[in-house]
């Protein structure tokens, strides 16, 4: 697996990380725990060595499976978690006052079974905080040796700036994909010039990028894909045509979909390091393996010539959720 670096702190890691949230919260049942410490450790063997996770997904129960997954191989990998939510329930709203988030870190080393976190993200900016009092706090924990580097989590390009000159911020997670493109306008700029490293989720579009998604599909009645609008059914329907898209580039180059989604992002940027999830280990082998898919720029110009004529139908997020992004 090629390696890349977030930020100017030298944050190494592998081209293609895993998004671990899907096995225990948000996609529908919680995947079997033996399965999920399976998965993760497969990850590790195939050289994925950037693992995602925050307190939020369960709560607490995605940050105890990862640390059990990870424990033998703690040394050789870098895990990325989260705070900001108030009792760590995204459905109790913000906290990320200077207690809680310290709070957070200690309950969050725990479960993790380490001493250190590799990257701390404010996963969502809560306007009650100033991000300076956030940044502070984190440079706090940095200093005591718990946490080795800062990122942010859907915010806004002036939180970003502020945050950055009280503490450098490593990485900034945020959603990006050939499906929702709005991070090219303002936030990659500003990260390119503040020399911070972009970690996408959701790079295949919440799976309807991998095409085995259709106006058809039923989800779990415990999935949040019920209430984005961009996957009623509708609009999977009239948006079907950007995986039509993909599907003919990927015949051309005999891949699948999603490498090509992938393969993308990578071009972008070479501080670009998208963290698909999944619960199969054939998808999480299909992942990785986009990490080795190269497109000239001929094709990247023909990629975005034919995207420019296609307009995704859909917010990606309920109202409600929206208010929490960009901020």
């Amino acid at each position: 697996m090629q390696k890349r670096k977030l930020g100017n702190g030298n944050l190494e890691v592998s081209a293609i990380g895993l998004g671990c949230m899907g096995l225990s919260y948000g996609y529908g049942p919680a995947t079997d725990t033996r399965d999920a410490i399976a998965l993760i450790r497969s990850a590790v063997e195939l050289g994925v060595t950037f693992f995602d996770t925050a307190e939020a997904y369960g709560p607490f129960a995605n940050e105890e499976l990862v640390g059990e997954a990870l424990a033998p191989f703690r040394d050789q990998v870098v895990i990325a978690t989260k705070f900001g939510f108030r009792s760590g329930n995204a459905n109790e709203g913000l906290d990320s006052r200077p207690e809680r988030i310290r709070e957070v870190a200690e309950a969050a080393l725990k479960r993790l079974k380490t001493d250190r976190i590799d990257l701390f993200y404010q996963h969502r900016v809560d306007p009650n905080v100033p991000i300076e009092d956030v940044a502070g706090t984190v440079k706090d924990l940095i200093r005591q040796g718990k946490v080795k580097h800062f990122g942010l989590s859907e915010a806004g390009a002036a939180t970003i700036r502020r945050a950055h000159a009280v503490q450098p911020v490593t990485a900034l997670q945020s959603e990006y994909s050939l499906w929702w493109r709005e991070p090219e306008r303002e936030i990659l700029p500003t990260l390119e010039e503040l020399e911070i490293g972009f970690v996408p989720f959701s790079p295949l579009g919440k799976g309807f990028l991998t095409g085995a998604i259709d106006e058809n599909t039923a989800f779990d009645s415990t999935d949040f894909r019920n209430t984005v609008p961009r996957f009623r059914p509708e609009a999977r329907k009239a948006n079907q045509l950007l995986v039509d898209l993909l599907g003919k580039i990927a015949a051309q180059k005999r891949a699948t979909p999603a490498q090509i989604a992938l393969a993308w992002l990578l071009a972008q940027k070479p501080w670009i390091v998208p963290i698909p999830g999944t619960t199969k280990l054939h998808r999480l082998k299909e992942n990785i393996a986009a990490a080795a898919v190269a497109l000239d720029a001929n094709e990247l110009q023909d990629i975005d010539a034919a995207v420019s004529n296609i307009t995704v139908q859909g917010a990606r997020y309920s109202q409600d959720r929206q208010q929490l992004v960009n901020r």
